[in-house]
Formats: C-alpha cells, sequence, structure tokens
C-alpha cells in the first residue's frame, strides 16, 4: 500500500530545503518519490505510535496496579491523564510548529513518546509512573493535533487518501497494542515491566523518517503552496455558535466512552472471569472495528443532510454493549466488544462533521481547535470517576450505569451537531 501511495503522491509539494535546483528532471523526480515514500512512512509510523501507550496499560493494568500499590481512585487518574495531556498539551502544538516547522514537532514528540515508554516501568512509584506517562502523552498529543497539518502541507492533493491511511494505522496501533501486550508479555517472561517498555521500540522507529525534514518550517498558515506568504482569515466568534458548542461536548462524551474503555474495559472483563489473554483480545476487538468503519462513516456522514442518524445508530450500538456488559459479561463478551467497536466509530464521524460545519478552512480549523480542547477537558473526569465507583461500590454495575447513561445527551448533542448549517453564519448573527 506504501508504494501505491508514494506512486499516486510524486506531484505533490516537496520542501524547498530536499529539492535540487538545477538537477535534471529525473534526479528531481527520484528525488520527490524518495521524499513521498518517507513521508507516507512517517506519517504510517507516526499514527501506529499515537495509542499504544494507552492501551498497552490497559491490557496490563491489573498488574501495574499490584505492582505500585495503586487505589481504584489513584487507577481511574491514570486513565484520566490522557484527555488531560490532550487538552493541555494539544493546545501548544499550532504555536510550537509556527516556531519550529511541523516535521520537527512530531519528530520531537515521537521522540518523547519513545523516552516516556522506556522509562515510566522503571522510575519507580506511582508518581514516577504518571510523570513519565504524561512525558509520553505530551508526544502523543502534539503529533496528533499536527499530522492533519503536515498531510495538508505535504499532500494537500490528497488529503483524503492520506487521511485514510492515517486513521487505519491509528486505529491498527491501537488493536494490536491492546491484542498482542500480554502474550508478547509472557513470552519475554511475565514482567509487566518489559511488556510495557517494549512498545519504546516502535517509537524510536517513528523518529527516523521525520530526522530530513526537521530544517522545513513552513506551515500552511504562513505560506501557500507556491511559498507567498498569505493573508490570514478572521477569526469567527465560535462560542456564539451553538453548532459548534454541540460538537465539543459530542467530541468530549465519545472521547469519555473511549477513554474508559481503553483504560477498564479489560478489567471489566478480567473481574467476570475472562483470562487476562482473552480479554486482551476483546480489547483490541473493539478497538479493530475502527479499521473499516474509519472508511466506511466519514463517507456516508458525507452524503446524508442530517448526521443525526448516524449519530443514534451508533449510540443505540453503545447502550446494547454496556446492557450486555451489565447482564452478561462473559457470556456474550465477544458480541458486547464489537458493539462498543462500533459505537467508539464516533470519533471519526465527530471529525467529518468538523469538516462539514463550516464552510472556510479557516473556519474548520478554528472549529477543530475549540471543539476537540473543549472536548477533551469534558472528558477528563469521566475515567476518574469510574474508577472511584468501582473501588467504594466493590463491582462495575454503578460504572456500566454511568458509562451508559453518559451514552444519552451524547446522542442529543450529536443530533444538534449533525443539522445542516455553518458556524459561519452562526458566529455572524
Amino acid at each position: 500500500m506504501m508504494g501505491l501511495m508514494a506512486s499516486e503522491e510524486t506531484r505533490t509539494a516537496t520542501p524547498a530545503h530536499i529539492r535540487t535546483p538545477g538537477a535534471p528532471p529525473t534526479a528531481q523526480s527520484a528525488t520527490r518519490a524518495w521524499t513521498t515514500r518517507l513521508l507516507v512512512l512517517g506519517i504510517v509510523l507516526t499514527a501506529l505510535n499515537l495509542r499504544p501507550a494507552i492501551t498497552s496499560l490497559g491490557a496490563l493494568l491489573e498488574e501495574v496496579r499490584d505492582a505500585l500499590g495503586m487505589s481504584g481512585s489513584v487507577a481511574g487518574l491514570l486513565t484520566s491523564v490522557p484527555p488531560l495531556c490532550f487538552a493541555v498539551f494539544g493546545v501548544t502544538a499550532p504555536r510550537l510548529a509556527r516556531r519550529f516547522g511541523p516535521a520537527a514537532v512530531v519528530c520531537a514528540g515521537m521522540a518523547a513518546v519513545t523516552a516516556g515508554l522506556l522509562l515510566r516501568p522503571y522510575v519507580g512509584g506511582t508518581a514516577g509512573f504518571l510523570a513519565a506517562s504524561a512525558l509520553a502523552l505530551m508526544g502523543i498529543a502534539v503529533s496528533n493535533v499536527l499530522m492533519p497539518v503536515i498531510v495538508k502541507r505535504w499532500f494537500p492533493d490528497r488529503v483524503g487518501s492520506m487521511t485514510g491511511l492515517y486513521s487505519m494505522a491509528l486505529a491498527l496501533g491501537t488493536a494490536t497494542a491492546a491484542a498482542v501486550t500480554v502474550p508478547m508479555t509472557e513470552a519475554l517472561g511475565g514482567s509487566w515491566r518489559t511488556g510495557l517498555a517494549v512498545w519504546g521500540a516502535l517509537g524510536v522507529a517513528a523518529v527516523l523518517p521525520w530526522l530530513p525534514f526537521v530544517r522545513d518550517r513552513a506551515t500552511p498558515s504562513a505560506a501557500g503552496r507556491d511559498g507567498h506568504a498569505r493573508e490570514e482569515a478572521p477569526r469567527l466568534r465560535i462560542t456564539r455558535s451553538r453548532t459548534a458548542w454541540a460538537l465539543a461536548v459530542y467530541f468530549g462524551l465519545q472521547a469519555t466512552g473511549a477513554y474508559i474503555t481503553m483504560g477498564w474495559m479489560a478489567q471489566i472483563f478480567r473481574d467476570s472471569g475472562v483470562r487476562a489473554g482473552t480479554a486482551g483480545l476483546l480489547l483490541a476487538v473493539t478497538m479493530v472495528m475502527g479499521v473499516p468503519l474509519a472508511f466506511v462513516i466519514p463517507r456516508l456522514a458525507t452524503r446524508l443532510p442530517h448526521q443525526g442518524p448516524i449519530v443514534l445508530a451508533l449510540g443505540a450500538c453503545g447502550l446494547a454493549g454496556y446492557a450486555g456488559l451489565w447482564f452478561a459479561p462473559a457470556g456474550g463478551a465477544w458480541v458486547w466488544a464489537v458493539l462498543l467497536g462500533i459505537s467508539n466509530c464516533s470519533f471519526p464521524l465527530a471529525l467529518t462533521m468538523v469538516g462539514m460545519r463550516a464552510r472556510t478552512s479557516a473556519g474548520v480549523a478554528q472549529l477543530s481547535g475549540f471543539a476537540q480542547s473543549t472536548g477533551y477537558l469534558i472528558s477528563i473526569p469521566g475515567p476518574l470517576l469510574v474508577g472511584v465507583l468501582y473501588q467504594h461500590s466493590g463491582g462495575w454495575g454503578l460504572p456500566i450505569a454511568l458509562m451508559a447513561g453518559l451514552m444519552i445527551p451524547q446522542m442529543a448533542v450529536g443530533l444538534l451537531a449533525g443539522r445542516d448549517r455553518t458556524v459561519e453564519d452562526e458566529a455572524a448573527r
């Protein structure tokens, strides 16, 4: 697939410092092809690294809790760290990209991911584990925000195909880490420390493709494809838009469900009597549903004037999955994993609606920043509250009831966000 993508992309923009002025056409063509392949490799490897730090920990959370003496509340805090880091550090990504260039920031982000994953099993103590996890998540946060910028900067004519490839790699990395962490840990001697640290090797691989591009500081906001400066579009009063707020809340509630799932679902199955390895596979099934549906749902959404029916269908799958976890968590485990995996595909739907609810690219950028930063802030308490309820109730009844209860307002605000209107019109009123 990478070779096909490279052959399709040879006419996309090449960073100026990589071009060879005065070189023969064949040499320039070879340089463009090499650059394209390297960029595609960097994008794929970066996407693969954006979730294993979270899902690998979810698969071994019981071992980590026992070894570090974590209470349920502290473990809940640990599962709340990802959205907190995404909200706090993601905001800094555009400013860092303007100063150092998006490729350099992504390269540094992957280096932070590598360092955090290698350090956190061995720093000792809960505080050190949380700090090293935050380092890795900081790298993920800035890289996550800048990946669309990377695609727009170097592949302006292939945004759809490259975004699809990136989304598929992200889902694949998420599912793989959930599926293989437990058996890989057993194969490496049974130490949870080794099972978590080994994912740092994937981070090392993601650093290397970006090294040739770290000197390129051009960003789409600063220059067009021809390198000439362009006037920035006036900023919208985005908080005046009801659709913007609906999208922000929808993004936050779906992120809450996703991070609760990644952090706690394997533990729910294990507490119901499912083997650790099987619980990891069930989490992987939930995550891998995003691979095909990340292509199907956005295409379907763009063909509908109102995305409400998709919102309701995904929400119904989530409610059915939570009901299954309540009544028969082990008996129908594979069915519940599939249903919750379908429900978690609200993420690509939310991103698609962000693109549809603004008329201009500047509006999309502003709406995306508002919806994602606000949404991640909204999602922070959810995983922590699940840990507190689990510890004080002694079971999963109340936490599962909370998850199902949050699905109702998610469906409601999703209906509002799916209406055919733009934030530019609403903000101007």
